[in-house]
């Protein structure tokens, strides 16, 4: 499996930022060619070098051993992630004390007074606040994170229809990212809680795996038992494109789970369809909407399964009733979901565009840290009205 581009990008901006962090948590408290300069210096080297390591291990180590390397590793990512955040934060506080500090000495005669005792008492507190702050929020998103997923239930009232599809229970889940952290026991609990809805149909609408079918099949083999009137549904996601989407899908019709590749299949009373992902375009294996949703009966409803909200757009273009998506986590990390909304039409729940509406699920996994804060797991049980 061959590293992507984009997990050398992120180690090489993980390795900048650590200077940042460095320069704040480090050198800007510690006196010159001290001892805990030193020591906090080695700290930070080696602190470095998890980020990285969390990104690039899993291509080339057995999960067992990857395993052992990911919780550490990704634990200090979203500790990072939030130090970074509050330091940056606490910016105007340092730029306000040095323009004070500039004012006083310009007034002092004949000398100016010597400050860095204070520079380093503001440094010292901006730092143990922040690691505090930091902690205290990871700690917060962990149990997030690792806890079992929420069960939310939404009514969406279709325009056109017939009985048959009043009161048809959809299971959406999606982005479960089984993988280094997250295996079988994460897959039953999911399963035991959709089974225990008593769902109509199952709908898994990507980010299923991190990892080949070799490393996580025991992993998905829970996926055997989902139970439902109309089966378990299936569409790929981006991760899918980075772990062998082609061995994954035959592992999962192994297991029972239908992938709906740019097609439909006729429900009682709607059409059920379903696209790539986008990222597949760029192994030949892209969403193709007019074989999903051509030479169809405009009669009937269409519910469509895309990975990504932003898919809406050419659903909207293609008549679609309703959109079940997945994709953002919901932002995982407040307050970086602001960066994901530009990105996406909608975070998570439910929006109209035009004729077409569009439901996005937050997730039952999390990627990266093991962190989840503003946005809890869960699956949804959409339930159409006509």
């Amino acid at each position: 499996m061959s590293i992507p581009s984009w997990v050398w990008g992120q180690s090489v901006m993980w390795l900048l930022a650590h200077l940042y962090l460095w320069a704040r948590l480090v050198r800007g408290t510690t006196p010159a060619r001290s001892r805990a300069r030193r020591a906090g210096t080695a700290a930070a080297a080696a602190l470095a070098t998890f980020v990285p390591a969390a990104l690039i291990t899993p291509f080339y180590l057995d999960l067992a051993v990857s395993r052992w390397i990911a919780w550490p590793t990704t634990i200090w990512y979203g500790l990072a992630i939030y130090l970074l955040i509050l330091l940056l934060l606490a910016e105007p506080v340092r730029l306000a004390a040095a323009l004070i500090r500039r004012r006083r000495a310009a007034r002092a005669r004949p000398e100016p007074p010597d400050d860095a005792s204070r520079r380093a008492f503001l440094a010292r507190s901006i730092a143990v606040t922040a690691g505090a702050a930091a902690t205290g929020i990871v700690g917060y998103g962990m149990v997030n994170a690792l806890g079992p997923p929420r069960l939310d239930r939404v009514t969406v009232r279709l325009r056109r229809g017939g009985p048959q599809a009043n009161g048809l229970r959809i299971a959406l889940v999606g982005d479960i990212h089984l993988g280094p952290m997250l295996g079988r026991a994460h897959t039953r609990r999911i399963v035991d809680l959709i089974n225990g809805t008593g769902a109509d149909l199952v709908a898994i609408v990507g980010d299923l795996v991190d990892g080949t079918v070799e490393q996580l099949a025991p992993a998905a083999a829970p996926l055997r038992d989902l139970r439902s009137r109309h089966g378990t549904f299936f569409v790929t996601g981006n991760h899918e494109y980075l772990s062998g989407a082609t061995e994954w899908i035959e592992e999962l019709r192994e297991l029972g789970v239908r992938p709906l590749l740019n097609e439909r299949v006729e429900l009682p009373g709607l059409d059920l369809a379903g696209v790539n992902d986008v990222t597949g375009t760029l192994q030949d294996d892209g969403p193709d909407y007019a074989r999903a949703l051509g030479d169809r009966d405009p009669a009937r409803p269409v519910v469509l399964l895309a990975h990504q909200p932003v898919q809406v757009n050419e659903a909207r273009r293609h008549g679609v009733d309703l959109q079940l998506s997945g994709h953002t986590h919901g932002g995982q990390l407040m307050p970086l979901d602001l960066l994901t909304s530009w990105a996406q039409p909608t975070l998570a729940g439910y929006e109209r565009f035009g004729d077409t509406q569009l439901y996005v699920t937050k997730g039952a996994g999390f990627w990266g840290p093991p962190v989840r804060v503003g946005a809890p797991p869960d699956i949804t049980i959409v339930e159409l009205a006509i």
